[in-house]
């Protein structure tokens, strides 16, 4: 799908990946940008950059959610493209407190079921649409450190690939984002994380792979190319990739908790 002339909606718009999406989608030649974050100052200013509208969000809820669905589509138009980005990661492991698994599941997993109940049959009932889904290469490989975020960012893997198989027939496009580490205020003072192993990318760079990735009608994302490497190893030899991860806990695992 080439963006031109497309209604997109990016949530997570204040800064990172998703405020670096805005620009991309906005030098693309998009209709409209519709940057969403609870953040109400920071949409705000990706908004005045691009162009674009703002509204404020908490993609925790699926009122807001809807709401705001139904708002652009309402005062703005048809919405093409949907980029579920907004994201949390909580460090710890199995007593991570309910409270933050909760939020955890709520806004990594639950926003993009929400976005897309909400949306799938007002794109398949017009021909069709697009669903950008941030996960992480956490959601193929895992994460040392924090067992919410890996949990959450595999769910949010298997919640694309559902929707892809489900709903292509409706003219439904899919892609899932699974990054390593990339420069945001999530990782800001995580340079040494296990994830930044092979470097700390700039979100202007995983913005143009989801560029390219959405004009190809790529399903899966990886900006960084080890991570395919990654997933062969695993599934080569789950075992041996096991005792690997182990062994990088124990050299990261403090890190975190």
């Amino acid at each position: 799908m080439e963006i031109k002339d497309k209604i997109c909606v990016v949530t997570g718009a204040a800064s990172g990946i998703g405020r670096a999406l805005c620009h991309a989608f906005a030098a693309e030649g998009a209709a409209h940008v519709v940057c969403v974050d609870m953040n109400a100052e920071g949409a705000a200013q990706t908004a005045k950059d691009v162009g674009g509208h703002a509204y404020t969000v908490d993609v925790s809820g699926e009122g807001q959610i809807a709401d705001m669905i139904d708002t652009v589509e309402r005062d703005i138009g048809p919405i093409d493209l949907f980029f579920s980005n907004a994201g949390i990661a909580v460090g710890g492991g199995m007593g991570t407190p309910n409270a933050e698994w909760q939020r955890t599941w709520e806004i990594n997993v639950m926003a993009h079921i929400w976005a897309s109940r909400k949306l799938v049959p007002l794109m398949a009932a017009r021909g069709g649409g697009y669903l950008l889904n941030t996960a992480s290469a956490a959601g193929l490989l895992n994460q040392i450190g924090s067992a919410s975020y890996g949990v959450t960012k595999h769910a949010a893997v298997g919640l694309a690939e559902w929707i892809a198989m489900t709903h292509g027939d409706d003219g439904i496009k899919v892609s899932v984002l699974c990054p390593q580490a990339v420069r945001t205020e999530m990782t800001r003072g995580h340079e040494d994380h296990v994830a930044a192993l092979n470097g700390m990318m700039e979100p202007e760079a995983v913005a143009f792979c989801c560029v390219d990735a959405i004009r190809e009608e790529t399903f899966l994302i990886l900006p960084h190319e080890e991570v395919r490497e990654y997933m062969k190893n695993k599934t080569d030899n789950y075992d041996r990739w096991i005792g690997g991860m182990r062994k990088l806990n124990r050299k990261f695992g403090a890190l975190d908790t």
